[in-house]
């Protein structure tokens, strides 16, 4: 699933040929992927609004509309790019939602398991105002991190993949970030020093910010509004890589279960 630098990266490369466009129309195949409203109030309702600004906010991509906003979780294999009307792409063939612009050009989201999500809502709070502060938002200092994890008992890795707790971390990111911090994904955080939870908030800022600096980990269905790949995946450390040496020290790389969620670890560098 597309994390905090693959949603980046994608909000990015949608800015410049989204905002100050018209959305005229829209149409869908697929009922399922719309979470609210209903189909034909949808279509009629965002037709004729322009698109004010395209930000992320967690795993989201939050296209602002006037007056609506609309929202989109891009899930497993979902991929959002603009297109020349009569542009045929690869991607097309999964493509279940289409906004039709006033330049003769489509914004589309491609989804092959359908696991994507879209809201058209007059306040974004409803989808939004659950989600935990931004990771590498300068209002997220040190202590504001501590606050965060203070008195949690659960595991860390679990704790990182709770959307409540820091919006936009998944799988490869909590991995990498608690390798760079060397410390086992079953540690429980309330057992952390304040050294340890200082090398915990430096190392997530700096998988994140490197992921950014990528555009994303193509690891499966990711790819850059523009079709390309991101390179993060290139730079991993321990995701991805179970049985290859640790760049650190050779060990092998272990993976285990957390939580449901495979989960990459070196068992010489991350002790329990």
């Amino acid at each position: 699933m597309p994390e905090l630098p693959e949603v980046e990266t994608v909000v990015r490369g949608l800015r410049a040929p989204l905002v100050g466009r018209t959305i005229t129309a829209a149409s869908y195949d697929y009922p399922g992927g719309l979470v609210r409203p209903d189909g034909p109030i949808f279509t009629g309702r965002i037709a004729g609004q322009p698109i004010r600004a395209v930000n992320r906010r967690g795993k989201y991509v939050v296209i602002t509309l006037d007056p609506d906003t609309l929202i989109i979780h891009l899930k497993m294999t979902g991929r959002l790019y603009v297109a020349p009307d009569d542009d045929v792409r690869y991607a097309d063939r999964w493509v279940h939602f289409t906004f039709q612009l006033d330049n003769a050009h489509q914004l589309r989201f491609s989804d092959a398991r359908k696991f994507g999500r879209v809201y058209l809502i007059d306040d974004p709070a409803e989808v939004l105002g659950a989600l935990g502060p931004e990771p590498l938002d300068d209002a997220l200092t040190f202590d504001a991190f501590c606050a965060c994890l203070a008195r949690r008992s659960r595991a860390l890795k679990p704790l990182l993949l709770n959307q409540a707790v820091l919006a936009g971390i998944g799988n490869i990111y909590a991995d990498e970030a608690l390798f760079l911090a060397r410390l086992h994904p079953l540690r429980r955080a309330s057992t952390l020093s304040p050294d340890e939870l200082a090398a915990l908030y430096g190392a997530i800022r700096q998988v994140l910010a490197d992921g950014i600096r990528r555009e994303g980990a193509s690891v499966n269905w990711y790819r850059k509004p523009d079709g390309t790949k991101g390179s993060a995946q290139t730079g991993l450390n321990v995701y991805g890589r179970a049985g290859e040496p640790c760049l650190r020290c050779g060990t092998p790389i272990t993976r285990i279960v957390v939580g449901q969620r495979g989960t990459h670890l070196c068992p010489a560098c991350q002790t329990l």
